[in-house]
């Protein structure tokens, strides 16, 4: 059923223009989150409040943006092409909104405290904070594992976490800031020795003979491609190289060791000079959700408001 209830059209000649930013914000906040208590939660107010501007902002559209489903929300074809237009936009506002306010009132008077993937923290979170520090920053990276991070967010020992999972407790307040696609790639020798016209008639059958270079004896992101590009399980063949760090598994992968699944912004450079090429171009890619995490309890910093601002309005180029 949709949420909510049938309503009127927009009345004719109100200009759309006259949309409070508050409802825009609150609009972006439930669409992210995926639920109106969430939303509630990050934006600290109540869920019928939540409720109330959403609805309101329905009403001066003149659209429905949310069905029901469940516990959750599902935004219609109109909310998810509002997100899309406005969330840059609203994100970049923050961003600039924070930063004006840390740097003239009182300017990062405390130590962030960040935890994030290692490759995603070198090559994209650092470089979209770098700005800051001029103005005052003072950051602590902590890199590892998702799980552990949350972990440490939950019990108090980060401010912020850029998570590879979804958080399921309730303590913690997450909204997904970007997406990552994964490829599959080789070194152009290893490539070149293929059958092209067999490596496109049947992938699978062609990477089975390969070495593979992975992070881990599990092969998870090879085994994802796997599962979700050809539809069925990586062979059980022990991989050729293990090394737990995927900027070494692409250096690797470059240097002929064998071929591999990676994260595409990870090995951009590679790809662009040529010291790794594309083995498989599917319609449908592999790709995994980053989350911006943080204690829902958490009492408000001008400092972590300043970074959180920045990188979701940032993520969008990621």
């Amino acid at each position: 059923m949709p949420y909510p209830r049938d309503l009127p059209p927009r009345p004719a000649g109100r200009p759309v223009e006259d949309v409070d930013l508050t409802l825009l914000r609150t609009f972006l906040a439930a669409h992210r989150a995926g639920s109106m208590t969430r939303a509630a939660a990050e934006l600290g107010m109540s869920q019928p409040g939540v409720t109330a501007q959403i609805r309101r902002l329905e009403r001066r559209l003149g659209t429905t943006l949310f069905h029901r489903a469940g516990r959750g929300l599902t935004p219609t074809a109109a909310g998810d092409e509002l997100a899309l237009r406005v969330g840059p936009h609203l994100d970049a506002l923050t961003a600039a909104l924070s930063e004006t306010a840390a740097t003239a009132g009182s300017p990062f008077t405390r130590t962030v405290l960040l935890g994030g993937p290692p490759e995603l923290t070198a090559a994209r979170i650092l470089p979209s904070l770098a700005g800051l520090h001029p103005r005052g920053l003072r950051l602590r990276v902590t890199t590892g594992l998702a799980d552990d991070l949350l972990a440490e967010l939950a019990g108090g020992g980060l401010d912020l976490v850029v998570s590879t999972i979804r958080p399921r407790s309730r303590s913690i307040t997450a909204v997904p800031i970007a997406d990552e696609e994964f490829v599959l790639v080789a070194a152009p020798a290893l490539a070149d020795a293929l059958d092209p016209a067999r490596l496109a008639a049947d992938p699978p059958a062609v990477l089975a003979r390969l070495p593979v270079v992975a992070y881990s004896e599990e092969l998870p992101i090879v085994r994802r491609y796997w599962r979700h590009v050809f539809g069925r399980p990586v062979p059980r063949v022990p991989p050729a190289l293990v090394v737990p760090d995927l900027r070494a598994v692409a250096a690797a992968c470059a240097a002929g060791a064998g071929y591999t699944a990676l994260p595409r912004y990870l090995i951009s450079d590679l790809l662009d000079t040529g010291r790794l090429v594309l083995l498989h171009e599917p319609d449908d890619p592999p790709i995994n959700t980053f989350y911006l995490a943080w204690r829902s309890s958490a009492v408000p910093h001008p400092a972590v408001d300043a970074v959180r601002a920045r990188l979701r309005a940032s993520a969008a180029d990621w």
